[in-house]
Formats: structure tokens, sequence, C-alpha cells
């Protein structure tokens, strides 16, 4: 089949690299639209299109905008496949560094480039379980086609045994985004405990020169007769003002601490 045959709305579809994955049918013929992600030291999105008349097929070349012959429905398998099985290493690859992310949240070891490496994962594995999402039900649509359409000249345990390695990458991928989300609420959980822990030193010290300050600016303002002023002893007996005022503070803070502790 020559590319000018086809209908004008699928050749637009063909010829867009950013078409989703997608089954078109028509009389005669049938085009498989098929974006998947290649993972290298970035991720890149490819579009291989194939056209299906009877048993043959054609692969789409961009470069030169025209069908070649693949062979067979059975090398389309073949090719896919390949990719797929490229994608199931990646992606495992990927749980392992999550998991070493997990790890160093569990050991406490964890540093500031963790919201770093979390978005780096958290935005590749969402774009692969997208693409492979949409990849699955194509690929679904092209089985249910094949059944029909060729019956059994054509190996459908090994379209079957496709279907569910597209399935696969696509619940490791989903897998992934889960454990991602639940990191992050646990990372979140450990910084807002660290942050309330600081808050609660800080509020510590203050209660601590509280008292001081109070005795401190009152004993020091420019007003006659303030008490102790001319008694020998009076520095003394400000600062066992200060310790009873401390006391006063500080003896209803530890004891409500405690209630709430044997609460816990």
């Amino acid at each position: 089949m020559q590319i000018k045959d086809l209908d004008e709305y699928i050749l637009e579809d063909i010829e867009s690299a950013e078409h989703p994955s997608d089954f078109i049918k028509r009389e005669g013929y049938a085009v498989l639209i098929l974006r998947l992600p290649e993972i290298g030291n970035n991720i890149s999105i490819k579009s291989i299109v194939f056209l299906i008349e009877k048993s043959r097929v054609y692969r789409y070349n961009r470069e030169q905008s025209r069908f070649e012959e693949l062979g067979s429905v059975a090398n389309m398998q073949e090719l896919i496949e390949v990719k797929i099985e490229k994608l199931i290493s990646s992606i495992k690859e990927y749980h392992f560094k999550i998991d070493s992310l997990e790890e160093g949240l569990y050991s406490f070891s964890f540093e500031s480039s963790f919201m770093d490496s979390w978005v780096s994962y958290k935005k590749d594995v969402s774009l692969i379980s997208r693409l492979m999402f949409h990849a699955a039900i194509v690929v679904g649509l092209l089985n249910s086609y094949l059944k029909k359409e060729l019956q059994e000249s054509f190996d459908r345990h090994a379209f079957e045994d496709l279907h569910e390695e597209v399935n696969r990458v696509e619940n490791l991928a989903k897998a992934a985004v889960e454990k991602l989300d639940y990191l992050y609420d646990f990372y979140r959980a450990k910084v807002d405990e660290k942050m309330n822990r600081n808050v609660y030193y800080l509020t510590l010290l203050s209660g601590i020169f509280l008292p001081l300050t109070l005795a401190t600016g009152f004993f020091g303002m420019n007003t006659g007769g303030l008490p102790y002023t001319n008694d020998p002893a009076g520095t003394w007996k400000v600062v066992v003002l200060s310790i009873i005022l401390e006391l006063l503070f500080f003896v209803p803070f530890i004891l409500m601490n405690r209630k709430k502790s044997k609460r816990v």
C-alpha cells in the first residue's frame, strides 16, 4: 500500500511524532501507533508506526516519509517485545534507586538532595506510567483485531504475552509512583518533626530568658522607689526572685509535658 492511499486524517496522525498511542481500523488495513519511552541518561519518547494489511506489516520510516515492509505480524511482535524488555529492565533500575532513597530515610541519613532525587524519579516514572497506560490499551485492541482478522494464522499466545509485558511495565511504573508518594509523605513527616523539635527548643530557650528579662527590665528602670535600691543584699534577693519566677514558669510546663507523654 502506498502512503498516498491512506486516509488523510490517519496520515496526519502518522506524521505527527507527538500523537499518542492509538490503533486505527479502516477497510482493508489497520494502523498501530505506539509512543514508547526510551530510557538512557534521560528519557526520550519514540513514536513507532505500523501498517497492517492482511497478514503483512509495514513500518513507517519517519525520515523518508514512507512505509517499508517489515514482514509478518510475528516480526512486528518481536520488534515491539525487544523494546518492552528493555523498558522492564530500566524500570527495575528505577525501583532499585527508589529503594536506596527509602533506606536513606529509614536510616535517618537523608540529605538535602532527597527532594532533587525524588522530583527526578517522580517525573520519569510518572511519564512512563502515562505512556504505558495508553500503550497497554492499544496492544489490547491490536490483539482483538488480529484474533478477528487472522484467526489462527498468527501466534496469539505471543501477542498475549506481549500484552502482559506491556501491562507489567505499566504496573511497575504505577507501583514506583505510589512508593514515591509514600516516601514523600514520610519525608515530610520527618521534616515536620525536626522543625517542631527546633521550635520546641526555641520556645524553651525563650521561656528561660523571659523571667530574667522581666526582672532585668523592672529593676533596670531609672525611677525612684524601686525595691532593694539601698539594700546591700538587694542583688541576691533579685537573683532569688528570678529563680522563683523561673520555677513558676517551668514547673507547670514540665508537668504538662509529662501528662502528654503518659497519654501517648
